[in-house]
């Protein structure tokens, strides 16, 4: 090989043999010392997250002599195995991942056949490719894993924490640590040094103030702050001296630590070389404030709304609103005469923004309290909020009447009246029992609901059993009885919709007559617009089951829409919202005329065809989907409610067996689709809804092959699946996610309803029986809608063309469902799984 040869070969490996003596270098030191780096990378974490400025100097000290300790004898044990890598371990390292080492071959020489020209030829050749194969060589990257080294993962711990710090603490505090000794020859240059922090409360949101930096005689922090000196050097060289504390027993002035709180504005001194003086005031936490923002008004359904507002210069933490009897304003009349048992005053929590600012803000507070003895009764209202430091702020007192349940009904009136004797005092039972005897004697044209009167006398009856021995149970469950006999009077089981339509429209009339606020004409507007609804379900009902009808009237009925209908009812709003209320009561009464005298008969077609049937069926399934929906909410609020109520059903007072049989007859009769569910776990019954559901989307839909009809078709396998989803959860014990599946099914279910209509009414107008059967109001042998003039297979909807909640009134409805919901999920009482569902509908809405 000649020496040209040889300098080529030394020209193309110098590059690659000295990044291998790189690699070699890394190698070795990382092999060597990572127990040092680790030891180094860990104090530095250490004190990077500021350690040594809280713990005790002793510890302090004790840390970094550890420290300093295992630091040198990781550099000892490192230099130890430390070998320095030449040259010649790089070139082996290279030759090595060479085929042949032909690095090595390239410095041997011929041993036999030197002489001999073929063998010469023959061992240059050699060479050559040799030099060939040594010039290809590249660097060999160094192997820096260190886990068999390193089982620990020592190294990766001491990393992490030093990230974290770099995070959440601060490498400038790795700075204070020379304060805490300095050398002799510093103490001797410098003299004694000092550090010290004012730290304001938390609730306030203020940064620390380094006191080593403030220049300013005079500065203000919050009450409450606190105080951190530190001392460095010979101990007494420096003093502190404060009236800020208050302490009686100040420690002594010349401790390295000195840790206290601001009481009172006053002055801060350090009496020292370097020393510093400041007068600090003290500022006081302004308490929080509330007022009532407008007068307490009733809802329609006897809730309680108090607007109020508060504010706090930090924010406000609570609230709470006290509700005592205002005795010396009570009628003390009647049952109300002889001395309470018990008015011990009611607190309810005020609810609080769930996010932002609470410095500033107003909210309402809404709670239904129609069941407590205070109901309807004066009463006296305190406001009061509290702040992070425990200061209260208190409103002025409201003197008012506590709102509760108006009941129309003078039956249910009085019911309500003798349940709150009965809460107000215990010996009123005889005389509540008496009043009871007496409207029981001769129910006939007095109390015209069947179930209210049975019930009614079983709860007599163990009312007069007990009345010289009622204990405080058995009163408030008889007044749990009472109760709900008044509402099942006041708003009813009625037997049909035309005796609720009725009610309805008395309720109204009388609400016109006695001047009713704005909120409960609004609501018995709402009742009876979904009682005269049902009212002419029943006549479509009756006319299906009855084709002919009245049809010799057919001559001298008259003929109106559902469209007349929903105009005459907006009509109907507008002159009660103008004052006009001798209009609305001629108009009222023009409505009753009509409504009496209603009839539908339905002519060709009866019960419809399969898809009509079919769309009834799915009907039916949104409403038992629906009812469930309400169960699964129910068991969301109240855990094993349901259980609890089979089993207090199974165990009835034994007088309510004779006085319930007839119900329980009743109720049988009226078991439906509906009624599959009794006795099932609300899991079995979401199984049951999902099977009925896929045994009806099918061929019995309508709509098969049009757009309509298969989007309806794929909207009710959505609803499907949803209730798959929701029947594993209900299994799971997942509640939220059940009822969040369960909307998803409604959902679909009423989208594809509403596609499936559609495509039934296309149908229809190709069919050219499209417009039969406009009249509501006459028994017309070719009608095909119902009595509010829609379109069979249009159930999804509500009114003819248009939804019967309109304009301003949407939006005072969705206000009270979402002041409603706010409450709910501010009650600490409530189960935390209730809270956390209530919490994501906020977020969505």
């Amino acid at each position: 090989m000649t020496q040209t040869q040889r300098d080529t070969v030394k020209a193309k490996l110098k590059r690659p043999l000295a990044l291998t003596q790189a690699g070699l270098w890394a190698e070795r030191l990382a092999r060597s010392f990572w127990p040092l780096w680790t030891v180094l990378i860990a104090t530095l974490a250490t004190l990077a997250f500021g350690v040594q400025d809280f713990a005790p100097l002793p510890a302090v000290w004790a840390g970094l002599a550890v420290a300093l300790v295992a630091a040198l004898y990781a550099a000892w044990w490192g230099w130890r195995q430390f070998v320095r890598p030449v040259q010649q371990d790089a070139l082996d390292r290279l030759d090595a991942t060479l085929p042949g080492r032909p690095i090595a071959t390239l410095a041997d020489s011929q041993a036999i056949g030197a002489d001999d020209p073929a063998s010469q030829a023959v061992w240059a050749a050699h060479l050559a490719r040799m030099a060939r194969a040594a010039a290809s060589a590249r660097a060999v990257a160094p192997d820096l894993r260190l886990a068999r080294r390193d089982p620990y993962g020592l190294r990766y711990i001491a990393l992490t924490g030093l990230v974290m710090a770099l995070m959440f603490g601060s490498l400038w505090r790795v700075a204070s640590i020379a304060g805490l000794g300095p050398t002799p020859a510093q103490a001797l240059a410098n003299g004694p040094s000092w550090e010290g922090w004012v730290q304001p409360p938390p609730y306030t949101g203020k940064p620390a103030l380094y006191l080593n930096d403030i220049d300013r005689v005079t500065f203000e922090v919050p009450r409450g702050s606190r105080v951190q000196v530190r001392f460095y050097g010979a101990v007494g060289a420096l003093s502190l001296a404060e009236s800020v504390s208050g302490r009686e027993e100040a420690p002594d002035p010349t401790a390295p630590a000195q840790d206290f709180e601001i009481t009172q504005s006053g002055e801060l001194a350090i009496n020292g070389p370097n020393g510093s003086k400041w007068n600090i005031t003290a500022s006081r936490d302004a308490p929080p404030r509330i007022s009532a923002k407008g007068d307490l008004t009733r809802e329609a359904d006897g809730r309680l709304k108090l607007p109020f507002a508060a504010a706090d210069d930090y924010g406000v933490t609570g609230g709470k609103a006290v509700i005592a009897l205002d005795m010396a304003a009570l009628d003390r009349r009647y049952g109300l005469a002889v001395a309470p048992e018990n008015t011990d005053p009611v607190t309810l929590d005020l609810p609080l923004p769930i996010s932002g600012q609470r410095r500033d803000f107003a909210e309402t507070l809404v709670d239904d309290l129609s069941k407590h003895v205070f109901a309807n009764l004066p009463v006296i209202i305190a406001l009061s909020v509290s702040d992070a430091p425990g200061q209260t702020g208190k409103a002025a007192p409201l003197h008012v009447t506590l709102p509760g349940k108006r009941f129309f009904d003078p039956l249910a009136a009085a019911i309500i009246e003798m349940r709150r004797d009965l809460l107000w005092s215990r010996s009123n039972a005889p005389r509540a029992a008496q009043i009871f005897k007496a409207l029981t004697y001769r129910p006939e044209g007095l109390i015209p609901n069947e179930k209210a009167y049975l019930r009614l006398r079983v709860a007599l009856r163990r009312l007069d059993a007990d009345a010289d021995t009622l204990t405080v149970a058995a009163r408030d469950d008889l007044a749990e009885a009472f109760w709900e006999i008044a509402l099942l009077i006041e708003e009813g089981d009625l037997q049909g919709a035309r005796e609720r339509l009725k009610r309805a429209q008395d309720q109204l009339d009388e609400a016109i007559r006695n001047g009713a606020d704005p909120a409960e004409i609004d609501k018995l507007m709402q009742e009876l617009r979904e009682a005269m609804d049902d009212y002419m379900r029943l006549l479509a009902q009756e006319a299906e089951r009855n084709p002919e009808g009245d049809a010799a009237n057919e001559q001298e009925s008259m003929e109106i829409t559902g469209d007349q209908l929903q105009k005459m009812l907006e009509e109907l709003q507008k002159l009660l919202e103008e004052g006009r209320m001798e209009e609305a009561a001629e108009l009222m009464e023009m409505l009753r005329q009509l409504m009496e005298n209603m009839q539908v008969t339905q002519g060709e077609g009866g019960q419809g065809g399969p898809g009509q049937q079919a769309m009834k069926n799915l009907g039916d399934t949104l409403r038992d989907q629906q009812d469930l929906s309400d169960d699964s909410f129910s068991e969301l609020q109240n855990p094993g409610q349901q259980e609890g109520d089979q089993q207090g059903e199974q165990g009835q007072h034994p007088g309510e067996q004779d006085g319930q049989q007839g119900e329980k007859g009743q109720a049988q009769e009226g078991v439906g689709d509906g009624g599959q569910g009794q006795g099932k776990s609300l899991e079995d019954r979401q199984r049951d809804l999902r099977n009925r559901l896929g045994g009806l989307n099918g061929d019995m839909l309508p709509g098969a092959g049009s757009e309509q009809g298969e989007a309806g078709r794929r909207a009710l396998d959505e609803a499907g699946r949803a209730m798959e989803e929701a029947e594993h959860a209900l299994r799971e014990g997942d509640l939220p996610g059940a009822l969040d599946r369960q909307a998803d099914a409604m959902r679909s279910m009423r989208e594809g309803m509403r596609n499936l209509g559609e495509a039934m009414a296309q149908e229809r107008r190709e069919n050219g029986t499209d417009g039969q059967g406009e009249a509501v109001g006459r028994a017309d042998p070719n009608s095909a809608r119902d009595p509010l003039g829609r379109e069979p297979g249009e159930g999804a909807r509500i009114g003819s063309d248009r939804n019967l909640l309109q304009g301003d009134d949407v939006y005072r409805r969705a206000q009270d469902l979402l002041d409603e919901i706010r409450r709910r999920q501010g009650d600490q009482s409530r189960p935390d799984s209730e809270r956390d569902y209530l919490k994501r509908l906020l977020d969505l809405y």
